[in-house]
Parts: C-alpha cells; sequence; structure tokens
C-alpha cells in the first residue's frame, strides 16, 4: 500500500537540534510491519516519488529508484549524478520515530528522522 511519509533533519553537528525545515517527503509502498514492500515498488515505479524540502535552497521532485548497485536511492534527473542513496532502506521499518540515513548530493551522509506516515 503507498504511503505518505516524512522525514525530517535530525541531530548533526551542524544542527544540534536537527531541523524541520530540512528534510523529505516520499510516497512509497509500504507492508504492514513499515518495510518497503519492494514488488508493490516494482508494479508501480512511477507512484514512488520524493521531494527534497531544504530551508533557503528550492524543492527538488524525484523518484525511489532502486540502483545497478542493489540499492535504493532519491533520483531527481536521469543518470547517476544527483541520486541520494539510502541506506539499507530495505531493512529500515518507516514508522515515526525511527531514522533512516540519506547520502545527499553533496556526499555527507546525515540522519533523517521518520516524522510521520499517512
Amino acid at each position: 500500500m503507498l504511503r505518505k511519509v516524512r522525514l525530517e533533519l535530525a541531530r548533526t553537528p551542524e544542527f544540534p537540534e536537527g531541523n524541520p525545515a530540512c528534510g523529505y517527503e516520499l510516497v512509497l509502498p509500504l507492508d504492514r510491519n513499515g518495510l518497503l514492500d519492494a514488488s508493490e515498488w516494482r508494479d508501480h515505479p512511477a507512484a514512488c516519488t520524493v521531494r527534497r524540502f531544504w530551508e533557503g535552497a528550492e524543492d527538488e521532485k524525484g523518484q525511489l529508484i532502486h540502483t545497478r548497485q542493489r540499492a535504493w536511492a532519491f533520483s531527481y534527473v536521469e543518470g547517476e549524478e544527483d541520486d541520494e542513496p539510502l541506506y539499507r532502506l530495505e531493512t529500515h521499518q518507516l514508522k515515526a520515530g525511527e531514522y533512516v540515513s540519506v547520502r545527499e548530493h553533496d556526499g555527507v551522509t546525515r540522519p533523517f528522522r521518520v516524522i510521520s506516515v499517512a
């Protein structure tokens, strides 16, 4: 079932309290345990979207993709240059209060907290 998930930047050295103005809104299939449902993603990849919002920058809109390196990533344009890999997304429960790591455009891996799942 497709769910809308909101991730917000968790605590980092540059943002010791986190930052709710930096994060992602995802639409992706989750099973009843909050795990990514890869078979449903394969059936509906175009419906699995991401919106990256970042304080002081324009929003970016893209897709959830599965890369040749067998990793999940956010992609905003065709090609691998802008892909943002997610650390072991297939094993993380996407439930409020949980965390997921994203390696962003600048090459830095940052933690994000799951704020809501609807």
